[in-house]
């Protein structure tokens, strides 16, 4: 059974930075893309970012795009989000997210397997 464990998320201050990661476990199939999303208080979970299994395909959600960059590590079984500038809007549990397809889709339902979530916390 793949299993996702994510790490990295805290408090911080409006404008400070925090590094999410995520490794996945038992995944004996290839190709796959990961991701990560946000669920803040009384709203649906959202897409946050995503990237393709080699790496040449990245895609943001305009709300973190110049601030947050997605990579992948060479096993590519993990993925990290740095986030830089920090709002307070940016405070929600995020997961990440596997898909079992080279295409990265914002839609959540289309992925496979999600992580637990982890608490980003960002203060004014």
């Amino acid at each position: 059974q793949v299993q996702l464990v994510e790490s990295g998320g805290g408090l911080v201050q409006a404008g400070g930075s925090l590094r999410l990661s995520c490794a996945a476990s038992a995944t004996t199939f290839s190709l796959y893309v990961m991701g990560w999303f946000r669920q803040a208080p009384g709203k649906e979970r959202e897409f946050v970012a995503g990237i393709s299994w080699g790496s040449s395909r990245l895609s943001y959600a305009d709300s973190v795009k110049g601030r947050f960059t997605i990579s992948r590590g060479n096993a590519k079984n993990t993925v990290s989000l740095q986030m830089n500038s920090l709002k307070p809007e940016d405070t929600a549990v995020y997961y990440c997210a596997l898909r079992r397809a080279n295409e990265v889709n914002p839609l959540a339902s289309v992925y496979d397997y999600w992580g637990q979530g982890t608490q980003v916390t960002v203060s004014s």
